[in-house]
């Protein structure tokens, strides 16, 4: 992958803080509108920031709409719409350089997105700063980030379309990370951490990659990333990995392999349960609600929430599996109370 220059990332991550405001919105001018669309994408002319966006669904027929932005992700589900109504959806979105892994190309400025579903129709779309938002970052692995290409997809990819209008997701989970190359790479930890505010949520998923990681190191680093979100005022959370694909004889996941268990013998979840019932930090136990999940499907049905037909890989999930994923996190973040209900779209 192309690295991206720092000392320009660094002059643009100043810039990318929740309440940026782009030149064509500030002196009190009007909201962008539906004169930056066309049938199908729109696109504005914006600085990296965070932006409320709502739309007006709907047309003289019937319409069915889904919002995809930036790097493919997923900021609004398919919504259907009765002939000749109207329906007013809104939610909040991060706009950043690069737009999509932090170690990835630099993408298109501005914001952009593109209408799906099965008979789009948006009658209007009003783009404004975001002024009362708060951030959730994404810290992961190919499993979280905001994959590049069909028919890869992250969980965090998926997560968006689930939040409301008040607080956004910002992904900076990154292909082929651990722990230690987290922590190590400038472009990554040291970009993300000046940016966490009071209130933000920092959620963190890694251990896919830490297969030569002891356990004392594993732990040290998780600790060091719970210790630099707190010290940002922001509030940590762990998630244990996602499960891979991988059955025993008797349709369980009960392997090392499934279960994120390194060469060294560390059992990635299990630390990381200890670690966040030590520092007294939210869990969301990821491994296990996956693991019931794809035991439940069983061999063939969990075939679809894994790139299993298409690369026969059992690690990196579906735009379908990363969906079902993302779905079990929203239920956490509201089981938990770290998102107001009212700001998780159920729907």
């Amino acid at each position: 992958m192309r690295r991206f220059n720092l000392a320009v990332l660094a002059a643009l991550t100043m810039s990318a803080g929740l309440t940026a405001v782009p030149a064509q919105a500030q002196g009190g001018q009007r909201p962008l509108g539906l004169e930056n669309c066309t049938a199908t994408a729109c696109h504005f002319d914006v600085a990296p920031g965070t932006y409320d966006v709502k739309v007006l669904l709907g047309a003289d027929t019937g319409s069915s709409t889904s919002i995809a932005g930036e790097t493919r992700r997923s900021l609004l589900p398919e919504t259907a719409v009765a002939a000749g109504e109207r329906v007013a959806r809104s939610f909040t979105v991060n706009v950043r350089t690069p737009e999509g892994e932090p170690t990835g190309p630099e993408g298109t400025p501005g914001l952009d997105l593109v209408l799906g579903g099965a008979a789009p129709a948006l009658a209007d779309i009003k783009v404004t700063p975001a002024r009362h938002s708060r951030q959730i970052f994404l810290v992961g692995d190919s499993t979280v980030c905001d994959q590049p290409g069909d028919p890869y997809s992250g969980w965090g990819q998926q997560l968006p379309q689930y939040l409301r209008k008040g607080v956004s997701v910002a992904n900076y989970a990154d292909s082929g990370e651990s722990t230690v190359t987290y922590l190590g790479n400038p472009q990554l930890w040291a970009t993300v951490q000046p940016q966490i505010r009071r209130g933000d949520l920092v959620l963190v998923q890694l251990a896919h990659n830490d297969k030569t990681t002891d356990e004392a190191t594993y732990r040290a680093n998780l600790e060091a990333l719970v210790a630099g979100v707190r010290e940002k005022g922001g509030s940590p959370v762990l998630v244990t990995p996602i499960v891979r694909r991988w059955f025993n004889s008797d349709g369980t996941l009960n392997n090392g392999t499934a279960l994120l268990v390194n060469g060294l013998g560390v059992n990635h979840p299990e630390v990381v349960r200890s670690v966040a019932a030590a520092e007294d930090v939210p869990l969301i136990d990821l491994t296990a609600k996956t693991k019931a999940v794809v035991e439940t499907l069983g061999v063939e049905g969990s075939k679809a929430l894994y790139l299993y037909n298409e690369k026969r890989d059992n690690t990196h999930t579906s735009a379908h599996g990363a969906t079902v994923y993302a779905e079990l996190v929203r239920d956490e973040l509201v089981a938990q109370h770290l998102v107001p209900k009212g700001l998780v779209r159920v729907e």
